[in-house]
C-alpha cells in the first residue's frame, strides 16, 4: 500500500513539474497564501477564510497549465495581485476576486462558472476586471474610446473594479522586462497616461508612484538608468542635508512637547523627469529634488507646527497650500510649504496626521469599510458622483479622439480654489472659465450665462480662474449656449450639457428645414399628400416623422426617395441608368430641350447641360456635338473642355436665351465655425434670397461644419447675390461652387 502511494506521489509530481508546478512550489504558494491570510485578519475581523481558500484552489488549478512570460507559474501573479490588495488593506471579497481576475481571461473557466461557485459580488468584479484588461491604448481610436467607456461604467458599477486592475498592472509592471519590446512599450505607455493617472486620481500615491517610474524605465530607459544612478550616488550627501533640515525642527517641536516623526526622502524619479522637462534644465539645476514630511498626532498640532518652520527658514512666497482645510478632490490632506533651507536651497515640507497621511499613501483604499456588503464611508461617495459624471457626459462624446481627450482631461486633478458671491468654495480643474463655474453652479445658470464678473471686475467668458478668484455669473433668461463655449471650457459637465443643447438645438432646426423642403417638393409636383400619410410612410420606415423631416433637412434622407414613395405614380417614368437619385427630374427636362439656350444655324436638336459643371445664365458656355446624343452644353472653365477641344470640329456655339422662368442647378461648399443655428440662418438667406434647396449634407470636423448644399438658381447674378449674402453670416470661413456632382459629399 506504500509503495502504491509512493509510485502515485512521485507520478503526481513529475505531471506537475512538467507544467511548472512541483510540490516545492505548491508548498511555497501555499505557505504564502497562508501568510496572507494572517495579515488579512490583523486588519479586519470579518474575513471569509473558507472563501478566500476556495479562491486560491480554483485559480490554481484554473491557471496550472499556463507559465508567465518569466517562466514562472502563472499562480505566482494571482498571489501577488492579492498581495498587493493585502497591503491597500482592501476588504476579503475584493481579495478573493483578486486571486480570480483572470481565470475568465486567460482559462477556459466562464463567468457563469464564477458566479455559481463564489456568487454574484465577486462574479461582477472578476466580470468588470475581464473587460478592463481588453483596454489596448494604441489600438483605433473608436475601440479605444470603447473599451475606456467600459472601464468607466464598471467603475461606477462598484470602485473595487480599479483597485484590482492596479494590482493587476502594478505587478505586470514588476515583471515587464520578460515581455516582448513593442508590447511592452505600448503596456508602459497605458500605464502611464491611464493608470497611474487613476491611482493619482484616487489618491493612492505610492502606486502612483511605482507605476509611474516603472512606465518611464521602459519609455525613456536611458534617461531613468541615469537619473537612479545620479540620485543614487548623491545619496549620502542627500541625507546628511536631510538632517541638516531635520535635526533643528525636531529639536524645536521636541521642546514644545509635540511627538512627530520627521524624515525627508527624495521624489520619485518621473516627478524629477517632469521637472527637467517642465524648466528644460539638466538635473544637476533641479534643487528641489527633496521632500521633508512631518506626521503628528492632531490636526491643530499641523499649524503649530508650520509656525515652527517658518520660524526656522523663511518661507517661499506663494508656494503654501493648505489642503488641510480644503482637501484636495482626492482626498489627500496636509499642509505644504517651500522654504529656503541650509546652503540656499529650496525644500518642500509637508505637515500632516497620521491618519491624514494613511490616507496619501493609499487614497480610496483607506475608506474602504464594508459592512453588509456596502461601504459606510462618505468619502467614497465623492468617487461614485464624479464616475456618475462621467458616464452621464460620455453618452453624448461620439466623436472617439474627442472622447479620449475629454477622458485624460477629467482624470487629472490640478485644481483651483473659487467663491460664489455667498462665499462658498468650489473646486474646479485648472483653467476652468466663467462658464465652466456657471455649469457646476446649475445647468440652468450654465445656460443663461451671458457675463461674468470676477473679484468686481466683468471679464471675458474664456478668462481662466484662479485660485481665491470671487466669480458672480449674470444671467439672462433669453441666452442660449453658444458652440463657441466649446473651444474654451475646461470641465466635462460644461462640455457634455451645451453639445447636448446644441444636439437637440441642431435637431430642430434640421426639422424645420426639412418639413419647409417637404412642402416645397409637394407644392412643386403639385401633390396632394396629407400629414398622416407623411407620418404613415415615417412609421412603416421604423421612424417618426420628426425624424423623418431632421433627416430630410440634415440631408442624411433624400427629398426625391421621400416623395416617390409617397406619390410612385408620378415618378413611374423610365430613368436613365445611372442618373437615379436627386436630379432625375432635372433629366427629365434636359432630355427634350435644354431650355434657354439656343444653338447658332441649328434647330431639332436635342441639347442637355453638362452633369460635370451644370452651367448657370451668366457662364461662359461651350457646347459640343455628341453621337447620337445630341448637344452638351459646358461651363467654358469647365475641367473637361480642354479635352472636348481637341476635336474642334464638334464644338458648337451656343447661347442663353432665357426668359427669367426657368431655374438651374447648382451646387455649394460651405465652411463655417461650428455652431447651433448654421443651418437656420443659411436656410434664411436661401430663403429670402428665393433659392430653393434640393440638397443638404453636413459634416462636423475639428470645431469646422461642411455644408455640401445643392440649390436652384435664376442665373450668375443669382448666386453671385447669394454667396455674397453667405458670406455675410455669422462664422463663414467660405463658399465655394463646386462642379463635381458625383461628389459622395453630394449623395446619399
Amino acid at each position: 500500500m506504500t509503495d502504491t502511494k509512493t509510485t502515485n506521489k512521485k507520478n503526481k509530481d513529475v505531471r506537475d513539474q512538467a507544467r511548472g508546478f512541483d510540490s516545492s512550489s505548491r508548498r511555497r504558494y501555499r505557505y504564502q497564501f497562508d501568510k496572507m491570510i494572517r495579515v488579512i485578519t490583523s486588519y479586519t475581523q470579518n474575513v471569509d477564510i473558507p472563501t478566500l481558500k476556495k479562491a486560491y484552489q480554483f485559480a490554481y488549478e484554473a491557471h496550472k497549465d499556463k507559465l508567465r512570460l518569466s517562466g514562472v507559474p502563472y499562480i505566482e501573479h494571482c498571489l501577488e495581485t492579492a498581495k498587493i490588495l493585502v497591503d491597500l488593506r482592501l476588504d476579503p471579497i475584493t481579495i478573493s476576486a483578486g486571486l480570480l481576475h483572470d481565470v475568465v481571461e486567460d482559462t477556459g473557466i466562464t463567468i457563469d462558472e464564477v458566479r455559481e461557485q463564489f456568487g454574484e459580488e465577486i462574479a461582477l468584479l472578476v466580470d468588470g476586471v475581464t473587460k478592463i484588461s481588453e483596454l489596448r491604448f494604441e489600438s483605433q481610436a473608436e475601440k479605444q474610446a470603447e473599451n475606456f467607456r467600459k472601464m468607466i461604467f464598471s467603475m461606477a458599477r462598484d470602485l473595487r473594479v480599479i483597485m484590482i486592475k492596479f494590482a493587476d498592472r502594478l505587478h505586470n509592471m514588476r515583471t515587464i522586462k520578460f515581455v516582448p519590446e513593442k508590447k511592452a512599450h505600448r503596456i508602459a505607455l497605458e500605464t502611464r497616461e491611464v493608470y497611474a493617472t487613476l491611482a493619482h486620481r484616487f489618491g493612492i500615491a505610492r502606486v502612483k508612484w511605482e507605476l509611474e517610474d516603472a512606465a518611464l524605465s521602459v519609455l525613456e530607459p536611458e534617461i531613468y538608468l541615469d537619473l537612479v544612478k545620479k540620485v543614487f550616488d548623491r545619496r549620502e550627501k542627500r541625507e546628511e542635508y536631510i538632517r541638516k533640515v531635520t535635526e533643528p525642527i525636531d529639536r524645536e517641536l521636541q521642546k514644545h512637547g509635540i511627538q512627530a516623526q520627521v524624515a525627508g526622502r527624495a521624489k520619485n524619479f518621473y516627478s524629477i523627469y517632469q521637472k527637467m522637462k517642465k524648466r528644460n534644465v539638466p538635473f544637476e539645476e533641479i534643487y528641489d529634488l527633496l521632500a521633508i514630511r512631518i506626521i503628528v498626532n492632531r490636526i491643530d498640532e499641523c499649524y503649530f507646527v508650520l509656525g515652527v518652520v517658518h520660524t526656522l527658514f523663511t518661507p517661499v512666497h506663494d508656494r503654501f497650500k493648505d489642503y488641510i482645510a480644503t482637501p484636495k478632490l482626492n482626498m489627500y490632506q496636509s499642509l505644504h510649504t517651500t522654504v529656503v533651507g541650509p546652503e540656499g536651497k529650496m525644500v518642500e515640507i509637508q505637515v500632516r496626521t497620521e491618519e491624514m497621511h494613511h490616507v496619501a499613501e493609499i487614497g480610496i483604499a483607506a475608506h474602504w469599510k464594508y459592512k453588509e456588503g456596502r461601504h459606510s464611508d462618505d468619502e467614497l461617495d465623492r468617487y461614485s458622483g464624479w464616475l456618475r459624471e462621467m458616464v452621464d457626459w460620455q453618452k453624448d462624446m461620439l466623436d472617439p479622439e474627442e472622447y479620449l481627450d475629454i477622458l485624460k482631461t477629467d482624470l487629472f486633478i490640478s485644481e483651483v480654489f473659487v467663491f460664489t458671491p455667498k462665499g462658498d468654495l468650489l473646486k474646479m480643474p485648472i483653467g476652468s472659465t466663467p462658464v465652466d463655474f456657471a455649469f457646476a453652479v446649475h445647468t440652468d445658470i450654465g445656460f443663461q450665462c451671458i457675463g461674468a464678473k470676477v473679484n468686481g471686475s466683468i471679464v471675458p467668458l474664456n478668462t481662466e480662474l484662479k485660485s481665491g478668484d470671487s466669480v458672480e455669473i449674470i444671467t439672462s433668461a433669453n441666452q442660449k449656449p453658444n458652440r463657441d463655449w466649446i473651444t474654451f471650457v475646461k470641465t466635462s459637465k460644461a462640455k457634455s450639457k451645451i453639445r447636448r443643447w446644441l444636439k437637440e438645438a441642431q435637431f430642430q432646426e434640421a426639422v424645420k428645414l426639412g418639413e419647409e423642403m417637404l412642402n416645397k417638393g409637394l407644392k412643386r409636383y403639385n401633390l396632394k399628400i396629407t400629414k398622416k400619410e407623411i407620418a404613415d410612410y415615417a412609421k412603416a420606415t421604423g421612424i417618426k416623422m420628426e425624424r423623418l423631416l431632421a433627416e430630410l433637412g440634415a440631408g442624411d434622407l433624400s427629398l426625391h426617395k421621400v416623395l416617390k414613395s409617397l406619390a410612385p405614380d408620378v415618378f413611374s417614368q423610365p430613368i436613365e441608368k445611372g442618373r437615379q437619385n436627386i436630379f432625375e427630374r432635372f433629366v427629365f427636362k434636359a432630355r427634350g430641350a435644354a431650355h434657354g439656350i439656343r444653338v447658332q444655324g441649328m434647330d431639332n436638336l436635342l441639347i442637355r447641360f453638362a452633369r460635370c459643371c451644370h452651367p448657370v445664365p451668366g457662364d461662359s458656355i461651350v457646347g459640343y456635338l455628341t453621337q447620337g446624343k445630341g448637344i452638351v452644353v459646358h461651363r467654358r472653365d469647365c475641367t473637361n473642355v480642354k479635352k472636348l477641344m481637341e476635336v474642334p470640329e464638334r464644338n458648337v456655339d451656343v447661347e442663353w436665351a432665357v426668359d427669367g422662368e426657368e431655374a438651374f442647378m447648382v451646387q455649394l461648399q460651405i465652411m463655417a465655425v461650428s455652431r447651433g443655428d448654421f443651418l437656420k440662418d443659411v436656410g434664411e438667406t436661401l430663403s429670402n434670397t428665393e433659392a430653393n434647396i434640393l440638397k443638404v449634407n453636413l459634416k462636423t470636423e475639428n470645431a469646422v461644419i461642411t455644408a455640401y448644399m445643392i440649390i436652384e438658381v435664376k442665373d450668375l447674378t443669382h448666386l453671385t447675390r447669394i454667396i455674397r449674402k453667405i458670406y455675410r453670416l455669422k462664422g463663414i470661413l467660405s463658399v465655394e461652387r463646386v462642379n463635381d456632382f458625383t461628389n459622395s459629399d453630394f449623395q446619399n
